[in-house]
């Protein structure tokens, strides 16, 4: 009893508790494991498994960001506009990428510089964002000019489409980030103690700046391959991405409490959030059952990172 539940709550249990649940989902749901099927699976999970990447140096660090999905539809919106009124395609990407970064960096002065609450800070900008997504389109999609702008989404590399790679790309980078460099290290030890890391030399306030923007900067290239990918500027796009993000980092071995990281784990965490969506398609089951178990998975990672946490203390 006390092995399985060291497998449950250690790092690499998770990735055998996954490996079963990928083995018994492919023997047993039909059309599964087809290369086709696989492919838009990762497809599916780009925009959660982009945002989670930067979501897990915020959870790290005892923060968290509840505007990504907000700022991933205005992003989207700004490109296409942007892109529209240029008419080039690399602008639009840049002014999708400033303003993805500017919403991180106010995030991020007004929680680290006035101490205002994380929580009311990002539900606030949240708002705002979205309000300024609906205020600049209208309230409606807005269409792509430059039939370019869909190939971000449509093009392949070596059979593999493109937002997939990217999403490897940034994996390999934040884990790299967060694993191997002072950056990396620094985020752990606020997350873990912030008076003791500021007393130890760490701008604390600089660091979480700089996590907040990193944030948004990302938020923008997930908003550009979205926009991409549904062919238009959407105000209402990424609607609750705010959620899934959290639930597959804390789902990952990410602790809310701080402290507590591994990419793997986040890979993990978001590859579960996609096959769990992908197997009731496949199955026919109404989207509206979704919702549940998407709620569900949240409830379970919250209390998987609790008793990690219980478990933490008792080794501690």
């Amino acid at each position: 009893m006390t092995s399985l539940k060291k497998l449950l709550l250690g790092e690499q249990g998770l990735v055998v508790i996954f490996a079963l649940a990928f083995a018994i989902v492919s023997l047993t749901v039909p059309n599964f494991l087809t290369e086709r099927n696989m492919l838009g699976l990762l497809q599916s999970v780009v925009t959660i498994g982009i945002v989670a990447c930067t979501m897990m140096f915020c959870l790290a660090s005892r923060d968290f960001d509840l505007s990504v999905g907000s700022t991933v539809a205005f992003s989207g919106m700004i490109a296409v506009m942007a892109s529209n009124a240029t008419g080039s395609i690399v602008l639009g990407l840049l002014a999708a990428l400033v303003c993805g970064g500017f919403v991180g960096l106010v995030n991020g002065v007004v929680i680290a510089r006035f101490r205002i609450n994380a929580l009311i800070t990002t539900l606030a900008t949240m708002q705002i964002v979205r309000g300024l997504a609906l205020i600049s389109s209208d309230g409606r999609a807005v269409g792509i000019n430059d039939p370019g702008f869909y190939q971000l989404a449509l093009s392949k590399f070596l059979g593999v489409p493109t937002p997939i790679w990217v999403m490897g790309v940034l994996f390999v980078t934040f884990g790299f980030l967060l694993n191997r460099t002072v950056f990396g290290k620094n985020t752990l030890a606020i997350g873990g103690n912030p008076e003791a890391s500021r007393l130890a030399g760490v701008n604390v306030v600089r660091m979480r700046i700089w996590i907040f923007m990193l944030q948004g900067l990302v938020c923008g290239i997930a908003g550009v391959l979205l926009a991409s990918r549904i062919t238009s500027g959407q105000p209402n796009a990424a609607t609750g991405l705010e959620l899934s993000v959290i639930s597959a980092c804390v789902l990952g071995g990410v602790s809310l409490a701080g402290g507590r990281a591994a990419m793997a784990g986040v890979i993990v965490g978001v590859l579960i959030m996609g096959i769990a969506e992908n197997v009731m398609n496949l199955l026919n089951i109404q989207a509206f059952y979704q919702y549940v178990v998407r709620g569900l998975i949240l409830l379970l990672a919250v209390l998987l990172d609790n008793l990690r946490s219980v478990a933490a203390g008792r080794r501690g």
